[in-house]
This record gives C-alpha cells, sequence and structure tokens, in this order.
C-alpha cells in the first residue's frame, strides 16, 4: 500500500506511535489524517502537525469508535487504511482487579472488533480497505510482568489473523504491528514488564514509524519493529518446552526471584 492520497483514521494519535504514525504518513502524502485520541487536546495537537482533523474516542465504546467512522466517511471521505492503534497496559498478575482486566479487553482487543464491524462492510462494498492493528511482541510471545496485557495482545493477534483469514478475498488487507519496547508514555516507566521489553533496546516511534511506512508498502502481514521477535517465535514453536523454561529465567532475573 502507497500512503500517498490515502485518507488514514489513527486511534491513539494524541501521542507515542499514534503521533509518529501521523506525522510519518503525512511526509508520505496522506490526502487527509484523522488523529483520534480519549484527550482531545492531545489529539488536537497532532492534527495541527500534520493539518489534519482532530476527533475525540474513547476506543473501549463501540458508540465511539461508530461515530469516528461515520463523521469521517461523511466529512471526510472513504477511509482507506483504519489505525487501531489505542491500547493500556494495565495491572500486574493474576492479582490484577478486575477492572484492569475488563479495561484491557475493551480497549486492547475489542476496539478493533468494533472498528472491523463499522468498516468492513463499507471497504468491502467499495473494493477494499486496510486494517493496521496494534498489537506487541507480547501478542506473540507473551509479557512478564503483565498478565492482563500479554492475555490481551494474544487475542488481539488472534483477531487479526481471523479478519485476513475471512475478508482477504474481499480486498480486505491487514497488518499487524508488533514492536517490542518503544519510547513512549507507556513505556516511561521501570516496572517489570517494560524491563522485559526493553531486553533488545527500545527504539523511538520515529524508528517504528518508518518500519511501518516500508511494511505497508510490501503488504505484510506481520510488521515487527524489533526482527529479532522473527527468530524467538521461532524458538517458541520449535520447542515450547524450552521456550517456558527460558521465559521463566527471564521472568526470575528481572523481578529478582531466586531459583
Amino acid at each position: 500500500m502507497e500512503l500517498q492520497d490515502k485518507i488514514i483514521v489513527i486511534t491513539g494519535a494524541g501521542s507515542g506511535i499514534g503521533r509518529a504514525l501521523a506525522v510519518r504518513f503525512h511526509a508520505q502524502g496522506a490526502k487527509q489524517i484523522v488523529a483520534v485520541d480519549i484527550n482531545l487536546d492531545n489529539a488536537q495537537e497532532t492534527a495541527k502537525m500534520v493539518s489534519g482533523v482532530a476527533m475525540m474516542a474513547d476506543v473501549s465504546k463501540e458508540d465511539d469508535i461508530s461515530r469516528i467512522i461515520e463523521e469521517t466517511e461523511a466529512k471526510v471521505g472513504p477511509i482507506d487504511l483504519f489505525c487501531s492503534n489505542a491500547g493500556v497496559a494495565l495491572g500486574e498478575g493474576i492479582d490484577s482487579a478486575n477492572g484492569e482486566w475488563q479495561a484491557s479487553w475493551d480497549i486492547n482487543v475489542m476496539s478493533h472488533v468494533y472498528a472491523a464491524r463499522h468498516l468492513v462492510p463499507r471497504m468491502v462494498a467499495r473494493g477494499g480497505g486496510y486494517f493496521l492493528n496494534t498489537s506487541s511482541a507480547a501478542g506473540l510471545l507473551n509479557q512478564i510482568g503483565g498478565a492482563a496485557y500479554g492475555v490481551t495482545k494474544h487475542a488481539a493477534v488472534g483477531f487479526g489473523e481471523w479478519l485476513a483469514i475471512h475478508h482477504k478475498h474481499q480486498g480486505i488487507k491487514v497488518s499487524l504491528l508488533c514492536p517490542q519496547a518503544v519510547r513512549t508514555p507507556m513505556t516511561d516507566n521501570d516496572n517489570e514488564a517494560t524491563a522485559a521489553a526493553a531486553s533488545n533496546g527500545m527504539i523511538e516511534p520515529e524508528e517504528l514509524a518508518n518500519c511501518v511506512v516500508d511494511e505497508l508498502r510490501k503488504e505484510s502481514f506481520l510488521i515487527l519493529p524489533h526482527p529479532i521477535v522473527a527468530e524467538y517465535m521461532t524458538n517458541k514453536t520449535s520447542n515450547y518446552d524450552r521456550w517456558i523454561g527460558g521465559m521463566n529465567k527471564m521472568m526470575r532475573h528481572i523481578m529478582g526471584i531466586g531459583k
């Protein structure tokens, strides 16, 4: 996919990955970018940077996602690329509050479902369209220290696979963005989950955005800004027991737990 002259919606566009994508897509000649965030001020700041449109939405609410799709298509034009990027990292282990689990599910998984539910029929009717869903390397490998995050990001990967399997023949293209640590407000901490994700270094959002543009051009299903993740996936599937043992060893090291 070439981004020139495309109409693009980005959720979670008020900072971090979402803002970097907006700036990079604008530089590639996107026709219009709709910057969506739960914080309208942040969305407006991003929109100013790319001469775009700002919208406020809580992506955990289906009505909000339906509204931004309807408003964009009515006032801006047909959406070519929908970047379902907003996400949260809440809680720690199995004792995380039920509300943290539910919010993680609603934002990290159902937001993708809602976008597809309301946009796939429109895209199919006009011959196709593209979804870029931000998951995480945690969706492929799991997450040390963040149970709800790792579980819901796995589900996000599963939904992206399902979407591609069921709608590829109708012109629906899907890419899953699965980075390890990226320097954003979400990783501005020193907890175990961030330490684990940053074990191979933390990249800047701008580096990630450059990778995304290259991989969208190739229409890659998996976008891996940290290429070593592919090697980790191979290790996982070739010997699951050994991989679990290695992850347990890493967890104990990071969390300071004895043998």
